[in-house]
């Protein structure tokens, strides 16, 4: 029996060899559904990562959630990303080379083209003292890896959502 969505075959055949156990936590590729027409999806969200499959699973994945998706290796391509596109969200690697996901952060908080972008700082980090510094550092929130996809929408759309009220009020 062939399948009727070839694509899904191609896409999990895909994540499976870039590890997705990276970001997922196991072996598995969940089923997250498309998201619906609606508020959250079309929304752009800069992905700011030093690991090149790390931002390519989540490019996919997001994209199948709706949204538009551009990336940036470092801090620094993330700042100048930010300031040109002006996402609707940033989700920041912490532990990065050159130029790490708090200096970065606060980069994006001192330009005032920037400053209102909602951060959602994603780390490996887990204690308190390292979570409440990507707060400090001018986050809006964090997940902590590994993450489920179902766990990212949720906070990316708790961010978004609640930027869009705060802009609108």
């Amino acid at each position: 029996m062939i399948p009727s969505d070839i694509s899904e075959i191609v896409h999990v055949k895909y994540l499976n060899h870039l590890r997705p156990a990276t970001i997922l936590g196991d072996n598995s590729t969940p089923h997250v559904p498309r998201a619906p027409a609606g508020a959250l999806s079309m929304a752009k969200i800069l992905i700011v990562d030093d690991n090149p499959d790390v931002r390519e699973v989540l490019r996919c994945q997001l994209e199948m959630l709706g949204y538009l998706v551009i990336s940036a290796e470092n801090g620094y391509t993330g700042i100048a990303k930010a300031i040109a596109e002006q996402p609707d969200l940033i989700l920041m690697d912490i532990m990065m080379p050159e130029m790490d996901g708090w200096q970065a952060s606060r980069a994006v908080r001192d330009n005032p083209e920037t400053k209102d972008i909602p951060i959602l700082a994603a780390t490996a980090m887990c204690r308190r003292a390292d979570l409440n510094a990507c707060l400090e550092a001018g986050c809006n929130g964090y997940i902590v890896k590994p993450f489920t996809m179902i766990e990212l929408k949720r906070k990316i759309g708790e961010l978004i959502t609640q930027n869009c009220d705060d802009n609108h009020s």
